[in-house]
């Protein structure tokens, strides 16, 4: 928990002046807002209100929920978080069972979902400010995929960046289409030089536990029946130059599959791989607390050769219990041949976080 001690005078520190609850109040109101915290040590005391009922703020990984506090009698309602130096993190208000985006906030992700910084976050550049009704851009190219391998049917989204290049394998691809607007990101990215043009391959997640646990099913449908589509559709790309960037367990997938299938993947942007993985973990009360490194790092140990692979690790620097098995893999990476790269997020377990890596790391492989 991190809520702050409740206060008796108004939020005028915060930039907020007025009595709390009355119009003129609520005309100028923008939170959150944040002022540095007592005792030293760069946390900061970071304001949130929501007018109406009682609120809790549930926040993605960092914290458990924070409940709110009433102003005196009115409508207001407010917590004062303590967050620790650089910071970005997504939150919503949970309200009698419903979420909802903070309509003081004008950065969003999704219909119900904002994102809060700390002052000292770094800058997010190439992606855009985006508030919760706001509709993303899709791409044009829709791939129907009705996979004999994995079952079922999907939508596979493809986007030619700067008229196309080098595919960019996408995992869990309905967030970086539906919450955080990555062909947006990707565009500008390219347009300032950044990264060469590529083409980005949108891939929905189906049973996410059993897909992108350490499984050749995913990666062999990949091969043999959702490149040859792409291939297929007309859109310009160059699939011999593939990059494949994933996030927790899809990170985790990545990683698998340049270990099993090194001839199709030879570029990796992992953030926040989900290390701890072994065929037990998913099912254990505690999953971080089993073998430093999980599965991947076992395979890790017999020394492959990966002298072919380029992977860039990412992991937010407040994912404390994450941060052994990450670095754990990324030693024995190393060791084993790869060209690899290291960086740490301003972030927790968060795709607010994880959003600049996936841009600084796919450019990083193509280099």
């Amino acid at each position: 928990m991190h809520l702050v001690s409740e206060r008796e005078n108004d939020f005028a520190e915060f930039g907020l002046p007025g009595e709390p609850g009355t119009e003129a109040f609520w005309a100028t109101a923008r939170t959150p807002a944040s002022t540095p915290a007592g005792g030293g040590g760069g946390d900061w005391t970071t304001l949130f209100l929501w007018r109406g009922s009682p609120a809790s703020i549930d926040f993605e990984s960092w914290s458990e929920p924070v409940p709110l506090r009433r102003w005196g009698a009115s409508d207001c309602w407010y917590a004062e978080v303590r967050m620790p130096a650089r910071l970005r993190v997504t939150y919503r208000f949970l309200v009698a069972g419903a979420a909802y985006a903070d309509p003081l906030n004008p950065v969003g992700a999704g219909g119900d979902r904002s994102i809060a910084a700390t002052p000292d976050a770094p800058a997010q550049p190439h992606w855009p400010v985006l508030g919760a009704a706001d509709v993303l851009p899709l791409p044009r190219t829709r791939i129907r995929w009705a996979g004999e391998r994995l079952g079922g049917r999907r939508t596979v989204r493809v986007h030619p960046v700067g008229g196309g290049g080098p595919l960019v394998l996408l995992l869990d691809g309905d967030d970086w289409l539906y919450l955080h607007p990555a062909t947006t990101a990707f565009e500008s990215a390219v347009a300032a030089g950044e990264m060469p043009p590529v083409t980005l391959v949108f891939l929905p997640a189906g049973d996410r536990d059993a897909e992108f646990g350490c499984g050749r099913a995913l990666w062999e449908a990949v091969r043999d029946e959702l490149l040859p589509l792409v291939a297929e559709s007309g859109v310009p790309a160059d699939p011999d130059r593939l990059v494949v960037a994933g996030q927790s367990l899809g990170g985790l997938s990545a990683m698998y599959a340049a270990l099993d299938f090194p001839d199709l993947v030879s570029r990796v942007a992992c953030q926040s791989g989900s290390f701890w993985w072994t065929p037990d973990a998913v099912a254990s009360r505690d999953p971080l607390a089993g073998p430093v490194g999980g599965a991947v790092a076992a395979r890790l140990r017999e020394r492959p050769d990966l002298s072919g692979l380029r992977v860039a690790f990412d992991v937010g620097e407040h994912e404390t219990r994450m941060l052994p098995h990450c670095e754990l893999t990324e030693a024995l990476a190393e060791r084993a041949g790869a060209t690899v790269r290291v960086s740490r997020s301003p972030s927790g377990h968060d795709r607010a976080g994880w959003r600049h890596a996936l841009l600084r790391d796919v450019a990083w492989t193509l280099s």
